[in-house]
């Protein structure tokens, strides 16, 4: 489906883009190198092509055939019929084929009036320089609309940047003799300085000043008639019915344009709105992280002094396959400085060492129980381990995640405030060595930390991570435990714990270090499933947004937030990519890239200032440029894959990820050789 709204993004920019003479462009008549053929340098402004050569002819005194050039035009069309039909004359109008389709009642108005219809080409390109393809539909596209706009062809053309027969100079004559090859008799026009009552083929634009020369025009009482080149030539019409399938064909058309020209206007609405989208993100991310700063550094007045929270803590480890990461896991959370603390790890059924390598390290250390179950699920590990925790604050870690020694301790602080049910960590990626590992870095550092800033702020915070989160455990068992509803069961839990009136915070000096997917399959897989879960969790808890109190100031900020800017606009990149791709190619390639480096230039300002609030190092911005080429593109088809699934009702199953225990942090400095070594038994 993506593929088939891309290939008519694509070809309805196209050809938007060759009707506007961007694609394959045919604009200017390039300079004569040669003179028309002396048999049609008589000044005769009507060339008819034979196999004996080319005959010419002109209109009898005392007669003006008056043609208008362009149009139908929704302005001067209708003031030159006014015009025309106070003096009794007739006229040729010589239109465009693309404003024929577009203004069909203008079309039909001219014939009816008793007038002649003649063909200007399509879009008015040149077909002189033309390439061959697009000067034979320039001509067969006109007399299409031509049939669907009046059910009509016509035999008369006027070649564009075209006056008196001598400007068929150079390339314009051999396209005239091919033209005529089709049944076409070329009308040019006699000299401006031509006296009207000697017989004349006059030419006229369409605008205020071809309005004001023909009414002077009219106004020549020498001149017997004013009629069309038919009625000069005193020859039937060379306007013709045609079929019902040509008229057929011909609506086709016009109906093609019509939407082509809505489609094209919504794309432009929409590029618009994802250009707004995304610098107002990045606005709102730089402002509200600066808020959140001033407010951690900046004690208020008449604010409480919280006491130091030293209760103790369980921490739950649900577990399935992984033996790579579970040790390093326990070895970090028993080396944490929080004084007290009961460490769960529960094996959902894992088919490998898992549950044998949490029992060697238990046997070593009491802080440490294994409990093995049935492989049911995240959710069902979860809250198998809340009903064997022995303490009121429960922190829930993933088993590929490593707690740096002040995480746990720092990430409880925050529950010392009694409305506080929730905290959520600061999330680092540990196995960022590899290209994929950096843009995934940068990724949580500028998308996910950094909107949690700005959500603590706001008083919204939507998601505490499966890898680092502390709870209260009477808002978990208020709240049921951890719901198997949805595929985001850290995102349902937290806005659960909001519509139930506590508050969600969140904690950016306790970091812990996750591994990433390694490989595009398994970021894929892992993204998706995510989008997937949240579009759920919106869908449950949408009615947070007509509830009040801290619930309904929730479900407003949030869900509108994630709606723009999580969903929407990435549904818009494709078009905007589509924008640029189309402006660098056909446009002004200039232009196109310094909308493109303005955009990114605001992205690496942003992504700096995150970097400096996590006190990472800058050096990894060189790779964000090449995210907008390959990762960016890749995050816009999971969520609009993840949306279409959720429109046609697919339930998605959970996708689990194989580790590779690489998310120590005391491994990025390492040489690559030593990154493979098992943090098991290196560290007490």
């Amino acid at each position: 489906m993506l593929l088939l709204v891309l290939m008519v993004v694509a070809v309805t920019l196209l050809f938007e883009g060759w009707t506007t003479h961007q694609v394959d462009a045919a604009r200017t008549k390039p300079p004569c190198t040669r003179p028309i053929p002396r048999a049609a340098d008589d000044g005769k402004p009507l060339l008819r092509f034979g196999p004996k050569g080319v005959t010419t002819a002109a209109m009898p005194p005392g007669t003006v055939a008056l043609t208008f050039d362009g149009g139908p035009d929704p302005v001067w069309t209708p003031r030159l019929l006014d015009l025309l039909r106070r003096h009794q004359a007739r006229a040729t109008f010589f239109v465009y084929g693309k404003d024929a389709a577009r203004h069909p009642k203008l079309l039909r108005r001219i014939l009816y009036e008793g007038h002649e219809i003649g063909s200007y080409t399509y879009s008015g390109g040149d077909l002189g320089v033309a390439s061959a393809l697009r000067a034979r539909l320039e001509l067969s596209l006109t007399q299409t609309a031509l049939a669907g706009a009046a059910g009509v062809n016509t035999r008369l053309l006027r070649l564009p940047h075209t006056t008196a027969a001598d400007t068929l100079c150079g390339p314009q004559w051999p396209a005239a003799r091919r033209a005529a090859e089709q049944g076409y008799l070329v009308v040019a026009s006699d000299y401006k300085d031509r006296k009207p009552w000697r017989g004349l083929v006059s030419q006229h634009s369409q605008t205020d000043l071809g309005y004001r020369e023909a009414e002077d025009l009219l106004r020549d009482r020498r001149v017997q008639r004013f009629t069309t080149i038919s009625g000069g030539l005193g020859r039937p019409s060379f306007v013709d019915a045609v079929p019902v399938a040509d008229e057929v064909k011909g609506a086709g058309l016009i109906w093609s344009k019509k939407l082509g020209q809505a489609f094209l206007t919504v794309m432009v609405w929409t590029l618009t709105l994802a250009g707004t989208l995304g610098v107002l993100r990045m606005l709102l991310f730089t402002v509200f992280a600066r808020l959140h700063v001033r407010r951690l550094h900046r004690y208020r007045p008449g604010a409480p002094r919280l006491r130091e929270v030293r209760d103790p803590v369980t921490v739950l480890v649900p577990a399935y396959n992984e033996e790579a990461g579970i040790a390093s896991t326990v070895y970090s959370l028993l080396a944490s400085t929080h004084p007290h603390f009961q460490i769960i790890v529960i094996d959902d059924g894992s088919t490998d060492a898992t549950a044998d390598i949490a029992e060697s390290i238990a046997d070593a250390d009491p802080r440490v129980t294994v409990i093995r179950q049935p492989n049911g699920g995240k959710p069902s590990a979860l809250n198998t381990g809340l009903a064997h925790a022995r303490h009121d604050i429960v922190v829930m870690v993933d088993a590929d995640t490593i707690f740096e020694p002040e995480a746990l301790a720092r990430l409880v602080q925050p529950l010392a405030h009694p409305a506080v049910g929730a905290v959520s960590g600061n999330t680092k990626v540990g196995n960022r060595r590899s290209l994929m590992g950096k843009w995934q870095h940068l990724e949580y550092v500028l998308g996910f930390n950094l909107d949690r800033r700005m959500f603590e702020v706001l008083e919204c915070m939507p998601t505490v991570p499966g890898a680092i989160g502390a709870f209260r455990r009477d808002a978990l068992m208020g709240v049921g435990g951890v719901s198997d509803e949805t595929l985001a069961e850290d995102t349902d839990l937290t806005m659960a714990l909001w519509r139930a009136g506590w508050r969600v915070v969140y904690e950016q000096s306790a970091v812990a270090w996750t591994e990433v997917p390694g490989t595009l399959r398994q970021l894929w897989r892992q993204r998706y499933r995510w989008c997937y879960g949240t579009l759920q969790s919106m869908w449950k808890h949408r009615r947070a947004v007509v509830e009040v109190g801290p619930a309904g100031r929730f479900g407003r900020r949030v869900l509108l937030y994630v709606t723009l800017f999580q969903i929407v606009l990435p549904l818009c990149a494709p078009v905007v990519d589509m924008f640029a791709l189309f402006g660098a190619l056909f446009r002004d390639p200039v232009e196109a890239a310094l909308v493109w480096f303005g955009f990114l230039s605001v992205q690496l300002v942003t992504a700096a200032y995150a970097l400096r609030l996590d006190r990472e190092r800058l050096r990894v911005l060189w790779v964000l440029p090449l995210q907008q080429f390959v990762y960016r593109q890749l995050m816009y088809l999971v969520v609009i894959h993840s949306v279409t699934t959720a429109l046609l009702g697919t339930r998605l199953k959970w996708h689990s990820m194989k580790r590779a225990g690489t998310a120590d942090p005391y491994l990025l400095e390492a040489p690559p050789d030593e990154t493979r070594r098992s943090l098991q038994g290196s560290r007490p």
